[in-house]
């Protein structure tokens, strides 16, 4: 079972793109889906608290300057991105909106295994994406509202609400379920061999359950959406290195940020759209999800040749 969990877990970009391909051909595989996409997502985060070590964080925290810059970093340059696809793309209102979203969203959950494949900061990347996290209850929202208010009328209050519900609780719940079982070294174990594929797993339903809600406006659209994304996350990498030579932050440090920047949480990008808008503009995020795990990935397996490292389920 540990070989399947472990397989699971080192797949995310390969079976992101698989579900997405057979979302656009086969869509009724992930509709099913709809009713609980948002607790998928949910899921996510509760693994995540099962698997987050509080010393590391204790550790990181001893750097509140750097984390700052780096949570600067995230929330400046990925929505001034996105605003200026919005605004200059000449995609449909709905999809402009998306990119927005996406964009406001926090450091990607994966983002700190790429991390460790990259040779960078473990640490500091832990920190950055739980205090980006922390914050998106209010950030997000906030700057959807400010940025895409212009495509349609913003619910601050619930957009908030979503992202308590699906992100800060079930962290919360995750981080109190591994203190209980911390009393069980056997149970413990086999549960952070157990979270990080089911992490995988619903970021896979998720983002195959967005493109096969909306793969007939795909066909259409596909190419040019594709494009702006590649162009949104080629940028997020190269500013958020230029952001962390600018704090004067060492080689891994740069890597680390430029990492953070470039990965989105698309997969709550995707929660957002489906819940509060309509189902189009949860394309930039599905697309994106895919992208910057696919880009992310490869980079990771380019700079740890020599290393030998791998993803260790629960390490």
């Amino acid at each position: 079972m540990y070989i399947l969990l472990r397989f699971i877990a080192n797949g995310l970009a390969p079976l992101t793109l698989l579900g997405a391909i057979l979302a656009y051909f086969i869509p009724e595989t992930f509709t099913w889906i709809a009713p609980g996409f948002q607790w998928l997502f949910a899921a996510t985060m509760f693994a995540l608290g099962v698997v987050l070590h509080p010393e590391e964080l204790r550790a990181t925290l001893a750097r509140p300057k750097a984390i700052a810059q780096g949570v600067a970093a995230q929330y400046v340059i990925m929505p001034s991105l996105g605003f200026a696809a919005a605004t200059f793309s000449g995609l449909s209102p709905a999809l402009a909106l998306g990119f927005i979203i996406v964009a406001c969203a926090p450091g990607a959950m994966a983002s700190n295994v790429i991390v460790y494949l990259a040779g960078g900061a473990v640490a500091y990347s832990i920190a950055l994406t739980t205090v980006a996290t922390a914050l998106s209850p209010l950030v997000t929202p906030a700057l959807v509202k400010w940025l895409g208010s212009a495509y349609v009328d913003i619910p601050f209050w619930p957009m908030m609400q979503t992202i308590l519900l699906t992100t800060i609780v079930p962290l919360l719940l995750g981080l109190a379920a591994r203190r209980w079982l911390r009393q069980r070294p056997s149970a413990l174990q086999f549960a952070e061999q157990l979270a990080p594929a089911v992490a995988s797993l619903a970021i896979v339903l998720i983002c195959s359950y967005a493109v096969a809600a909306n793969n007939a406006r795909l066909a259409s659209i596909g190419a040019t959406l594709l494009a702006v994304v590649v162009i949104v996350n080629a940028l997020g990498y190269l500013l958020g290195w230029l952001a962390a030579r600018l704090y004067g932050l060492d080689s891994h440090h740069q890597l680390t940020l430029a990492i953070e920047v470039g990965m989105q949480n698309a997969g709550l990008g995707v929660v957002l759209a489906l819940k509060h808008f309509e189902p189009e503009s949860a394309l930039p995020g599905a697309l994106f999800a895919v992208w910057c795990i696919l880009t992310s990935a490869g980079a990771a397996a380019y700079l740890r040749r020599g290393t030998g490292r791998e993803v260790v389920v629960g390490a």
